[in-house]
């Protein structure tokens, strides 16, 4: 399984928010929202917390399994 976080950049757009301002409210950095933007490196369950409390929302508005075709 690979994670996706499309669903939060989506979550953001509809939010009228900016990925600076999320950074801000939850206390994370601005290069790991990249990160996630861009699929690379592991994102800590602390992050997801943070995400989850400054949007006020549940990890699976965000956050979504991918399959792994072979």
């Amino acid at each position: 399984m690979r994670i996706s976080y499309k669903k939060l950049f989506k979550l953001l757009i509809d939010r009228n928010m900016k990925q600076k301002e999320l950074a801000e409210i939850a206390g994370i950095s601005v290069a790991t929202l990249t990160k996630m933007k861009q699929g690379k490196g592991a994102i800590s369950t602390l992050v997801w917390e943070k995400i989850c409390i400054a949007l006020n929302c549940k990890i699976d508005d965000f956050l979504e399994l991918i399959p792994i075709q072979k």
